[in-house]
């Protein structure tokens, strides 16, 4: 978003609280260069997660006499990640100035966490969330396979031995999050050679209307002194798990560990610790084996790539 001066990005930042329970529903006040920024706002509302709106200024270039003349204010600040998050959304021809700008300010300011976000980038964040950005009734078509059916079975196969290794003597419960889990689910249980018990989650879908997260399905399980794995299906940004991984602690459980099949590490956000970890993929939007796109593809026996642009 465009750049504002350090004085206008010294103003008091806009904050929200950073747990569910104390979610209030107040809106959205701060002055928005773009409608993209709010509507980002909304989605970080939505998790709970606290933000704050171009908090700080970081001087890039002075004059001689201390006077600045470049500096780079990000757009959002994430406190509980120690994250600055700027948006890219607007004319590609300013992709490349931002690019820069981050540059000098990586060198400059080595232990500041920030993530550039590009018009791609958050694009497929609101579609992952549900919302069509291009008003489009057009179906997508599978571009390529990326994970084939019988390397599925191969590496879920694995995945099960090292969880039975892991976990020799105990119970797990495991907990998958509905409703793209189903697939790797049931074959992961399977696949692990142990007594297990299995329950579901189910996460509220994202919401124009700002209403908070809550689960549409409650654990039926006590997890009080137990051994958790949470089975995924994706991990992108990492918020939506990060609220789920909150949730469980708060129970009390023995220890929880997660198990994704696909870990998209290039959209992270939320810094979540994932044990087992399937594949790991690229920046792009996945379906198949559970995953979908707008309820399309779940059935497919293959992990592959729709383009949405």
């Amino acid at each position: 978003m465009p750049d504002a001066s350090p004085a206008e990005a010294l103003s008091p930042p806009v904050v929200w609280p950073d747990t569910p329970q104390s979610l209030r529903l107040e809106p959205l006040t701060a002055p928005f260069a773009h409608p993209s920024e709010a509507q980002f706002a909304r989605l970080l509302d939505f998790y709970g997660v606290a933000w704050q709106y171009e908090p700080r200024s970081f001087p890039l270039r002075e004059e001689d006499d201390g006077r600045v003349v470049e500096a780079f204010t990000p757009d959002f600040y994430l406190p509980e990640f120690d994250l600055y998050i700027e948006l890219t959304t607007l004319r590609q021809s300013l992709v490349t100035y931002k690019n820069r700008k981050l540059r000098r300010l990586r060198e400059r300011y080595p232990d500041v966490n920030v993530k550039l976000l590009y018009r791609k980038d958050y694009l497929r964040l609101l579609e992952r969330f549900g919302i069509d950005p291009r008003h489009s009734t057009a179906l997508p078509s599978v571009e390529r396979v990326l994970v084939a059916r019988a390397d599925l079975e191969r590496r879920v196969t694995e995945l099960g031995a090292e969880i039975t290794r892991d976990y020799a003597g105990s119970r797990p419960i495991l907990v998958g999050v509905l409703r793209g889990v189903t697939c790797f689910m049931a074959d992961l249980m399977r696949a692990i050679d142990l007594p297990v018990t299995v329950d579901f989650l189910a996460l509220s879908p994202y919401a124009q209307e700002r209403e908070v997260l809550h689960f549409t399905k409650d654990l039926e399980e006590d997890i009080t002194g137990q051994r958790v794995i949470v089975v995924e299906d994706i991990v992108d940004t990492g918020i939506s798990l990060h609220r789920l991984l909150q949730y469980l602690d708060d129970r009390s459980p023995n220890d929880v560990a997660v198990c994704a099949l696909l870990d998209k590490r290039a959209r992270r956000i939320a810094d979540v610790p994932i044990r087992y970890t399937g594949f790991e993929v690229g920046d792009e939007f996945v379906v198949g084996y559970g995953l979908d796109y707008r309820q399309e593809f779940r059935n497919l026996p293959y992990v592959g790539v729709v383009r949405t642009e």
